[in-house]
């Protein structure tokens, strides 16, 4: 799991893709890495599922509306 990310919030009709691409533009930016991980609440995602080589996954603790993105450190 993810320890450091960016909380974003979404709250438009835009689809979970754009969301997703939306916030994952605005992190690389803002800290210069490309983020590959993404939590969102269950209720915008049944099903973990790779959008632009990001990792998307529901999580029952994200509020409604909001996206933790960042990068997931790999397991040595």
């Amino acid at each position: 799991m993810m320890q450091v990310g960016m909380m974003w919030l979404d709250d438009s009709k835009r689809s979970l893709e754009e969301k997703v691409e939306r916030a994952a533009t605005y992190y690389h930016e803002k800290y210069g890495r490309v983020p590959n991980f993404c939590c969102v609440n269950p209720h915008m995602l049944a099903e973990p599922q790779l959008i632009d080589k990001i990792e998307v996954l529901p999580v029952g603790n994200i509020l409604p509306h909001h996206l933790w993105i960042g990068v997931q450190q790999k397991a040595h």
